[in-house]
């Protein structure tokens, strides 16, 4: 055991305590109890920050009970320590928002008890140090959190929306459940950091390579990955808090799994298959989806899924510290966007109107995307000489990003555009190629002597990089190329179809009776 107990495991119960007081007092206007919900928040962050402080002086922290496969622990490494303080921060601003913004409300205190108690979950979640408590965070987690949906609990709307999320959610508790079962008879520990250790040692094992499977499936599931993506979109039935907080930290939990058992799934080839393919195909699903909806909040949504299917990409690549990093940047901007959602209208109504878009043509579009490859080509190829070969994940990874830009630059090279267009355009490819590789080094070093490096590609690895970079820049290319065909009817057709989702919602609405759920939930 560490002699220093970390401040970080503190906030939790500052939350409990408060969080009890809140639901005491249920209803509207409980005088300062939303100051003091706030104010235990940002205590919560400070005692955060000063936990980081004390890794940085004296190394990880832990504490724990029992021995063996009861083992019950907490832990502040580096990896831990980052994402409390990630929670820590969401939370203190989601709760400051809350103060206005349920001003007035009939069931206001519960909704701040409710709220502080799913922050609570959450800490312990991320600073699990075993199995058991993993597992037993995340139930509370869905738990609490489903109840924050149901909180306008009239809406029929909303009690779908609870429902579709309390089965799949929890079907990922089940998946975790048998994990971790499997893989504490199968090593005689629960201890997170000892499976780590006895696995490398001795494989993984058939027990162990099941438990891996189901690992992946709990993370797929928490993260809205499709097919059972559709929950994640109807969510905003409950405020814009919740919301919040679901897509800028809960809805990562999938993600921090995988970080936490990087090391065991790496070890298995087909996990780590099935992390490339269904992640790389949410993300482009997500995107497809996310550009077709005209509600700011659904497009939001879609957004989200899209991300998870990228971080899971990354994590299927081997790319953990990027992964990691993609978790923050996430958690950031998602939280900024969804509680500035409710002025963006007016913003966008303000904005100049630029003019008519140039349409670039085929051959445009050919060249574009020729350019920005060969810009990015060249600054891996220094940066590779300043800081050190790249692994082919990262490289592969890069590439689809500059796919993105790759459609800015195809309307700076129209015919029509204006030269300065041009040159803005050839100057962004530059900087995102540049900040991608900044940031891949910056993450590598600050993450990645904790976490697993990417593994040397063999031909399972090979054929996973060429599928994601062909099938993300073909998506690319026809985005850039939709101007050309936007007013043909199969187009008008195919827009319909990507604007519901392709249906799969509907699938699963009508599995559990569509708007016909109880009103006792």
């Amino acid at each position: 055991m560490a002699s220093v107990v970390s401040l970080s495991f503190l906030p939790p119960l500052a939350l409990l305590a408060v969080a009890a007081f809140a639901l005491a007092r249920p209803g509207r206007r409980p005088g300062a109890l939303t100051r003091l919900a706030e104010g235990v928040t940002l205590a919560g962050l400070g005692l955060s920050l000063a936990g980081l402080v004390q890794f940085l002086a004296f190394g990880p922290s832990r504490i724990g009970l029992l021995e063996g496969w009861a083992y019950l622990g907490l832990r502040a490494d580096l990896v831990s320590i980052t994402l409390a303080v990630l929670v820590s921060f969401i939370g203190w601003i989601v709760m400051r928002y809350s103060r206005t913004y349920l001003d007035g409300e009939a069931r206001e205190g519960a909704f701040h008890g409710l709220m502080l108690s799913t922050l609570a979950a959450v800490l312990i979640f991320v600073q699990s140090g075993s199995l058991l408590v993993l597992v037993g965070a995340t139930c509370a987690v869905g738990i609490s959190l489903r109840r924050l949906l149901l909180f306008y609990r009239e809406r029929a709307e909303a009690r779908r929306a609870s429902i579709k999320f309390g089965l799949v959610w929890h079907g990922g508790d089940v998946a975790l459940a048998l994990a971790a079962l499997l893989l504490m008879a199968s090593f005689g520990t629960g201890n997170l950091d000892e499976l780590s250790t006895s696995a490398q040692a001795g494989g993984l094992g058939l027990s162990g390579h099941v438990a891996v499977g189901f690992i992946v499936l709990a993370a797929i599931l928490k993260t809205a990955s499709f097919p059972l993506h559709g929950w994640l979109t109807e969510v905003m039935e409950a405020p814009t808090p919740v919301s919040a907080l679901l897509h800028a930290g809960i809805i990562n939990s999938g993600g921090v799994i995988l970080l936490f058992c990087a090391s065991l799934v790496q070890m298995s080839p087909g996990a780590m298959a099935s992390l490339a393919m269904i992640g790389g195909f949410t993300a482009l699903f997500g995107a497809s989806v996310m550009l077709t909806q005209s509600a700011i909040k659904t497009s939001l949504a879609w957004s989200t899924v899209a991300q998870m299917g990228f971080m899971l990409l990354q994590c299927g690549l081997g790319l953990w510290a990027l992964a990691l990093l993609h978790i923050i940047a996430h958690s950031l901007y998602k939280a900024h966007a969804f509680l500035s959602s409710g002025g963006a209208v007016a913003q966008v109504a303000s904005l100049r109107r630029p003019g008519p878009v140039a349409v670039p043509g085929f051959q445009v579009v050919l060249r574009s995307f020729a350019l920005a490859l060969v810009l990015y080509g060249a600054i891996a190829v220094l940066f590779s000489m300043v800081l050190g070969p790249k692994s082919a994940q990262a490289l592969a990874l890069g590439a689809i990003l500059i796919f993105g830009v790759a459609y800015l630059v195809a309307q700076g090279l129209a015919d029509l555009a204006p030269v300065a267009l041009t040159r803005r355009t050839v100057v962004a490819s530059v900087a995102a190629a540049i900040a991608y590789f900044s940031f891949q080094a910056g993450a590598t070093a600050i993450w990645g002597g904790v976490l697993p490096a990417a593994p040397v590609p063999g031909p399972l690895e090979w054929a996973l990089i060429v599928l994601a970079i062909v099938s993300f820049g073909l998506v690319a290319f026809a985005q850039a190329l939709f101007p050309l065909w936007a007013h043909h009817p199969a187009t008008a057709g195919v827009r319909v179809h990507l604007a519901n989702g392709l249906y799969l919602n509907a699938l699963l609405d009508r599995a559990i009776g569509g708007f016909r759920s109880s009103k006792s939930i």
